[in-house]
């Protein structure tokens, strides 16, 4: 027995295919803790995998809607209260000449939003992951499609999981300690 701790079990497969259905597979099995990795996108992967949509989406609504509003709100602000200026009877607060950097700040705020979002959702930074261990997976940008079932699914069971991987097809499995 080996003093360090069991991270998961990486099995390799040989195509995009074998590894959508081997997704499709673990999930219907009712595995939760496991992932897929690829070195491309694979188009219904996250399906095969049951996974949700991405609130991404919301948060860089979210992100819009504040920008927007804190343009809008500070041109509102500067021209009606701080430095109200008449100019050829215009009235202070003119929305039209404002619409400009209203879209401007928008923008900006859905880009801050949907970067500090995708750093939160993807757990970043993430400076050394168990995997990392692996030389086999240094495949995985390159052309190795891999899936991993962790040690803390609560069926995971070493010798079942590896034998169910086997299986899946799986070309090679490893114990990816941490």
């Amino acid at each position: 027995m080996t003093d360090k701790r069991i991270y998961c079990l990486l099995a390799e497969f040989k195509d995009p295919k074998a590894l959508m259905n081997a997704a499709e597979s673990v999930k219907n099995e009712g595995y939760i803790d496991f992932d897929c990795y690829s070195p491309f996108p694979i188009h219904g992967l996250d399906d095969a995998m049951g996974l949700s949509r991405s609130i991404i989406g919301y948060i860089v609504g979210i992100g819009c809607v504040v920008g927007a509003t804190a343009g809008l709100g500070l041109q509102w602000w500067s021209s009606t209260i701080e430095y109200p200026i008449i100019i050829s009877g215009k009235p202070f607060f003119s929305w039209q000449a404002y619409m400009i950097i209203t879209f401007v700040l928008m923008v900006l705020g859905g880009a801050f939003s949907a970067l500090i979002g995708m750093f939160h959702l993807n757990r970043m930074p993430t400076f050394h992951h168990p995997l990392f261990n692996s030389e086999n997976f240094k495949k995985a940008t390159d052309d190795g499609f891999f899936m991993s079932i962790e040690y803390k699914d609560p069926l995971f069971d070493l010798e079942g999981t590896k034998e169910f991987l086997e299986s899946l097809g799986s070309i090679s499995i490893e114990e990816v300690v941490e």
